[in-house]
């Protein structure tokens, strides 16, 4: 294996494996998210995300927060504790912007994932492995 293939896939692992991608410190951020760019095998740094809500019983996306990610692909403070409601929540996420800024075509122009908070007092983590031409999500820690 080359060293930059290896270089990429210790990133992955430490990133995927990482105590710090298990939550924030306690009384931070009860919702976060965790971009990486497995094309490069790193961080995904700079993807403009808004979180939203579901309102108007179920007719009506409010947006609560544009973010960026930070160097480490990482989007701490998305809701702190007290902003934290049961409900219908979406993260979108800008992948055609973070592409172009790279010079690389791809196939997604926007991700977004829809999922629901039923506990206000438990923290939720995002994650998204992002690739040109996939993407892959799930429920993190």
């Amino acid at each position: 294996m080359s060293s930059g293939v290896a270089l990429r896939l210790r990133t992955l692992q430490r990133h995927l494996g990482s105590p710090e991608g298990r939550g924030m410190e306690p009384g931070s951020s009860l919702l976060t998210t965790h971009v990486l760019d497995t094309a490069s095998g790193l961080p995904a740094e700079g993807l403009c995300l808004r979180l939203s809500r579901l309102e108007d019983h179920g007719q009506q996306w409010t947006e609560l927060r544009k973010s960026y990610t930070d160097p480490d692909g990482r989007c701490p403070g998305l809701l702190l504790p007290g902003q934290m409601k049961a409900g219908t929540y979406k993260l979108s996420f800008d992948t055609e912007g973070y592409w172009q800024k790279r010079g690389q075509e791809s196939f997604y122009p926007y991700v977004e994932v829809v999922f629901t908070i039923t506990n206000e007092t438990r923290k939720f983590h995002v994650p998204l492995l992002l690739s040109p031409w996939s993407y892959t999500t799930y429920r993190g820690s």
